[in-house]
């Protein structure tokens, strides 16, 4: 309210969500033809609420995108407000996720409040969020059928009369003449992140209890025994194994590696997928928020230890899907193991063989040949510039520092999602689109290669481990 200068920057994934956030709003608008848009931006108060006014008056508006309402200060913008008859409207708050949450009801509560205070007659108050299970024919979307709408005005008229006084609690913090003192931890980040997060954390230690790996109620035990760092948690503490190598802070290889490490056979695949996840379906027979490959690579180790690299770029408007899966096919061939890092290739490979029934024997048999480099590190390996984290972004730089993602245009998922979009489907200059596609395999191969160098250097560590003359 007072120092927003000291919010961080808004970052990739948070962009990434608010403009899918915009994108639906605009498409759920579709679903009440005939509805104005209240032009006044969010600095044009005044005029926002003059502009509604005006639309509230004319009886040939259906429905109000934006509205702008206030009561005793309390301002508040409306997705859609829809007449119902010459006295009475309904409330739709439009949501990007696919089902009703807490925070949600909060929203629609507030503005409910204020609208039935300003002495406007409602005869629903409803969140309308995006249908996950409908299943896009192609052309246009179905905005009937792509948006779920709930009517929780029963809910709302339970939460009605305690909305005065938490109002009031929040005036009174505004009138504060510093903010309040807050201890930071988990409940910043609950249900989004507050971008005040890095300024009020400068000072914590680097090893914070904050930093611990699993459930946040371990936080809340320390805070309360009035540990402050990692270092100091006593010993008759309960830690969770990687709590307690965190804790512990030295590198650990457990006997197992060496035999883990070598349970592959050559040629070894290094394969790593990224995907679109659109909440607007893009293509025929997909539904909302399903992730859609768009590329890949492949870093191939042959038994001599020399290596390929194989790779795909979907660069058009059309359904990647088959040619995804023809082009990874004939990469990764019949032979060898393919290293990934997590669950998530073998989750997408086996929604291809549903969609593509054509090569689902195919997309099985490559299921069964896959070899998960994470679990095996989560399980037989740490160290202590992992920090707690086993993400190839944490893991990479503390074993490898030579080999980070530092200096590459992309740097993670996210970025490489948005970046995608944007080449596919916004572009339209030839050269900026091959500077995102440069930036795009670049990224995808950095992802691949990491899990070749890290291979390696673990499988050097496991066997100086069981023989330190190696």
């Amino acid at each position: 309210m007072y120092h927003p200068e000291l919010a961080g920057k808004v970052d990739a994934q948070r962009q990434a969500i608010m403009n899918m956030g915009k994108d639906i709003e605009a498409e759920a608008r579709r679903c009440f033809p005939g509805g104005h848009l209240v032009t006044a931006t969010y600095r044009q108060s005044t005029l926002a609420l003059e502009q509604t006014a005006t639309l509230l008056m004319d009886p040939t508006v259906p429905a109000i995108f934006e509205g702008a309402f206030q009561f005793q200060g309390t301002f508040v913008r409306v997705d859609v407000l829809e007449r119902m008859d010459d006295h009475t409207w309904r409330l739709i708050e439009i949501k990007a996720s696919s089902r009703a949450k807490a925070v949600h009801l909060d929203d629609l509560t507030l503005q409910t409040y204020v609208l039935l205070s300003a002495g406007l007659t409602l005869s629903a108050s409803c969140l309308m969020h995006v249908n996950r299970q409908y299943l896009f024919k192609g052309d246009v979307p179905d905005v009937q059928q792509l948006f779920a709408i709930q009517d929780f005005m029963e809910t709302v008229q339970e939460r009605l009369p305690a909305v005065p006084g938490q109002l009031a609690a929040m005036r009174a913090v505004l009138t504060e003449a510093a903010p309040p003192v807050i201890a930071p931890g988990p409940r910043c980040h609950t249900p989004h992140s507050c971008p005040f997060w890095e300024y009020c954390t400068e000072t914590k230690p680097a090893r914070w209890i904050y930093h611990l790996p699993g459930k946040k109620e371990t936080f809340y035990k320390l805070t309360k025994r009035g540990i402050v760092t990692i270092d100091d948690i006593p010993s008759d503490f309960s830690l969770t194994d990687i709590q307690r190598r965190m804790k512990e802070n030295v590198e650990w290889i457990s006997p197992q590696l060496l035999s883990r490490l070598r349970t592959i056979s050559y040629p070894l695949h290094h394969l790593d997928f990224e995907t679109l996840m659109p909440g607007i379906p893009l293509y025929e027979g997909t539904r909302p928020y399903q992730p859609l490959p768009v590329q890949w690579s492949n870093h191939i180790e042959c038994q001599d230890h020399r290596l390929h690299h194989d790779a795909f770029l979907s660069r058009t408007q059309q359904d990647p899907r088959e040619e995804f899966v023809v082009t990874l096919l004939a990469s990764l061939g019949t032979e060898g193991n393919i290293c990934v890092y997590s669950e998530y290739e073998q989750y997408v490979l086996l929604a291809l063989a549903e969609a593509i029934p054509q090569y689902k024997r195919e997309l099985l048999q490559v299921v069964g040949r896959l070899w998960d480099l994470l679990s095996v590190i989560q399980s037989f390996y740490y160290h202590p510039g992992f920090s707690g984290s086993f993400s190839i972004k944490s893991v990479l730089p503390a074993l490898i520092p030579s080999l980070s993602y530092h200096g590459l245009d992309i740097q993670d998922g996210v970025q490489a999602t948005a970046a995608h979009y944007r080449m596919v489907f916004l572009e339209t200059d030839w050269v900026e689109r091959e500077r995102l596609a440069t930036a795009l395999l670049e990224y995808c191969a950095r992802d691949t290669l990491a899990m070749v160098e890290l291979r390696k250097i673990l499988l050097d560590k496991a066997e100086h481990a069981i023989d330190p003359s190696l």
